[in-house]
This record gives structure tokens, sequence and C-alpha cells, in this order.
């Protein structure tokens, strides 16, 4: 590491923080624990890379397109390091750091601390130790309680939504994934903790959590009363926290889809009639490949079930296509599995054989233009889905949460239940709070929508109050 660790420059000023995130919503809740972390220190954020004293690439693994960009990515900082004389620090963490940490420090010799993801709580120590630390890499050979026992509880927040990391690790060993291997076994944060971590997140203005986990309905932390909680007893203790008026949660795995989950759906409004319940494939013979444990009719059965629970809700789901032996038949499964669903949105991509993995060394692999040929129709066919599903809000009205000013004027934007973005007009006084809209009209990636009467003037929200001073 350079001699540049102490948190300030020599005329007084704060030194700057650069964090560059890759993949899941978990790496943006761990990027925003590691400014908290070095916040002590004395580093403050910036957005400008340039202007930044330390830098951390926060990676994913799960591609390997993903993996690549951080290499490509630190040849730049190189460059900006040779610019800076060397007073630039570089730190690579996430899952690409666990998996290849020696790779990068042999391809990169400018990165100076390779960082696991159960480990980056370690980062202020590293940073002022005296010795040169350059080299060092610090691994996911740690329990991740040490992990969230090092966090403050206080967390530097921005806005009126927050992600809430309560689960880690899988123990299910998709024979594509790379997840068990980088983040580890399954874990799930005590009930206390995350609790404590939520008043203070609704006490700075915040006003919905997702709760995130590599397999949240798995979650099993211990409860008050020293016996294993589920995600809904957890839903339920959180929707007893004041100002706390959303709760969602991903990404789930159809087999940890309890009943007592499905009824909290019914039975709490807090918890958002959106859900994010990928399945990869339509197929039962690939998703026996895959080791995914259920069927397709297992699936429809779930959905069934969750929906008619909660007959509002809106599904999500991710697929891969393109996996080693996947036939015309298996991927013509999979549309059919799609349009019986009918999802609000979904995610899709080209199978990425990481190595390390079971499904790496399988035989028939897919020529790449076929997949990108089928890539192309599930594609079509969510998109169809997907606009169809925001058109057929046109007239309904919806509680929006609004979030930031727009672009336009007094333009605010917000979000409904279905996680979509609402524009809205005349109406960036509403920050922080949730008001009653009309939707006008459905676009493939957003809503636009109408007040239907000016709330109260004098109702001031938390996250307003905050952004005065006030908190």
């Amino acid at each position: 590491m350079t001699d540049t660790a102490p948190a300030a420059r020599a005329n007084g000023a704060p030194k700057r923080l650069f964090i560059k995130t890759y993949g899941c919503q978990m790496n943006v809740y761990d990027s925003e624990r590691m400014a908290d972390v070095l916040r002590p220190l004395g580093y403050a954020p910036t957005d400008q890379v340039e202007a930044a004293d330390f830098v951390i690439l926060n990676t994913c693994h799960i591609r390997e397109k993903a993996a690549e960009k951080v290499y490509s990515e630190l040849g730049k900082l190189r460059m900006l390091k040779e610019e800076k004389a060397g007073a630039l620090t570089i730190a690579v963490a996430g899952c690409v750091a666990q998996a290849e940490g020696e790779e990068i420090m042999r391809r990169q010799p400018a990165v100076d601390l390779v960082v696991g993801p159960q480990a980056y709580h370690q980062l202020p120590e590293l940073l002022t130790r005296t010795a040169r630390a350059r080299g060092e890499r610090i691994g996911a050979d740690f329990a991740p309680d040490e992990k969230f026992d090092a966090l403050p509880v206080a967390r530097g927040v921005d806005g009126v939504t927050a992600f809430l990391t309560v689960q880690e690790g899988c123990d299910k060993f998709c024979t594509f994934c790379v997840v068990p291997y980088t983040r580890g076994a399954e874990w799930s944060r005590p009930v206390a903790a995350v609790l404590a971590e939520a008043r203070d997140l609704a006490a700075r203005g915040v006003r919905e959590v997702t709760l995130l986990g590599q397999n949240v309905n798995a979650y099993d932390g211990e409860g008050q009363d020293g016996s294993p909680s589920s995600l809904a007893r957890l839903a339920h203790a959180l929707a007893e926290i004041p100002g706390l008026e959303r709760i969602r949660y991903t990404t789930s795995h159809p087999n940890d889809f309890t009943d007592d989950l499905i009824a909290a759906h019914r039975d709490l409004p807090q918890l958002m009639p959106y859900l994010h319940l990928p399945v990869q494939s339509g197929s039962d013979r690939i998703l026996r490949l895959m080791n995914r444990k259920h069927g397709r009719q297992k699936y429809f059965d779930l959905i069934d079930r969750i929906r008619e629970a909660r007959p509002d809700m809106a599904l999500s789901g991710d697929f891969i296509v393109g996996f080693p032996g996947e036939t015309d038949r298996d991927f013509e499964d999979t549309l059919d599995l799609v349009r019986r669903v009918n999802y609000a949105s979904a995610f899709s991509f080209m199978y990425s054989p990481r190595p390390g993995t079971p499904a790496a060394s399988m035989a028939a692999p897919v020529p790449d233009e076929v997949s990108r040929g089928r890539l192309h129709a599930l594609q079509a066919l969510l998109v169809q889905q997907q606009v169809g599903f925001n058109a057929s809000l046109a007239g309904r009205v919806l509680p929006v949460l609004f979030e930031k000013k727009g672009r336009h004027g007094r333009q605010a934007i917000g979000r409904s239940p279905y996680l979509q973005s609402v524009h809205v007009e005349a109406a960036d006084h509403l920050i922080g709070r949730i008001v009653e809209v009309e939707i006008v009209s459905g676009q493939q990636n957003s809503l636009t929508g109408r007040l239907i009467q000016t709330p109260a003037a004098d109702e001031v929200s938390p996250f307003q109050r905050r952004a005065a001073g006030a908190l």
C-alpha cells in the first residue's frame, strides 16, 4: 500500500473515497457499508474517480463478462495511479476478489488490497497499518457474524429507501452458480441486529427497506426468544417499527417459500405485492441438470398459492438460456412457462460458464449463435409482458413513495408498490411521503401519474427533516 493511508491530506482536507459497484443489490449494500466503516477515518465519498484517494471495485463473479470488466477497469486505474505518482490506493472487494484474488494480484500490480465479501470490515485496520500492505489478500474465511458485529449500526443514508442484508450465502449448489464458493454457506443475522439497523434507518427517514440475501427466504436468524425465526416472523417484527411503511425482499428460492411467508403476504400490508422468484428454466430436464431441486409444476403450484393469498401480486424472475444440453424443446418449455406465469418484469441471460462450477465441464455446449437467438426470442416475450403489465395500470390509483426530484421543473419520481418508477408533475414537495397517485399511462420501464389532490402541506417527513439538518 502507498504511504497515503492517513485519513487526511497534509492541508487537513478529507480524503476522497470512490466505490464502483458491480452486480447484485447485496453488493450495493456492501458498498454502502464499506463507506460507513471508512467514514471514521475521514474518507468522504466522491462520484469522480479522478478526485479519489482510495478506489474500491466491489465485484460480481456471476458472469464471465462481469469479471473481465473488473480487469479492464483496473487497467484504467493503473494509469490514473501513475498520473498521481502513486498517491492512490486501489482495492478489489467482493466475489471476484474472493474467487480470483491471487490472479488479480498477478495480473495487476497496481492493486494494493484484495478483500473478500466477508472481510471488508477490516479495511480500516489495513489502511492504518504502518507497514506496506500491498499484496495482502483478505478472503472470506471469517464468520459473517464477525463482519456484522464490526459494522456500525448507524448508516450513512441519503434517501427514503434502503437495502438491508439479513442473510448471506447459499447451500443450494446450483450447478451454474459460484455463490456457494464465493459467499459461503447460508447464514442469517439475528433478529435483534436486523431490527436495530432497521430502527436506525426509519429514524433517519427511510420508509422502505429491501431485505437482502442470496437465498433470503431461507432466513432462520436467532429470534428474540432464542429460537430460529423465519422471514415471515421477521417481516411481522419489522412492520411494527414506526415510520417503516414498506418491506420488500430478494432473492428467493422456490424450495424455501413457506406457508407462513405466503400468509404474511396476505396479512401484512407493509409487504409489497411484488415478488422476485427466479426459476431459471421452464424445462424439467434442464432444471435437473441445474440442480434446482424443483420442477416446473412445483413452481406453478407455488405461484397459484401466492396469488390466491395476494391476488394483486406481480412476479419477476430470472432465466438462463443456452445451458449445456438445452434443446429447442427445452427452450419451448421455458417460453411456455413464461406465457403461463405472465411476468411483470424479468432478467434473462445467456449461460456463462464459471470456472469451478459443475456446469462448466458439462457436455453438449450450446453454440453462441443459438443461445443468442433464444435470448432475443425470450426477451421479446418478456418485454411484451412488461409493457402489457405497465399499461394495465393506467386508470388505477396507487400509493407512490416519492424518492427524488425529476429532471423537469417540479417533477418528482416515486416508486410504485410494483417497483416501477412513477413520474409526477408538481410533486417535488412530497419527497419522503407516500401519496395516492392516479396512473395516467404505462411505458416499458416507468409509469406516468398525476396527483389526485395536494396533501396537507404541514406534514413533514423524517427525510425532509434530515435534509434540513434536523436529523
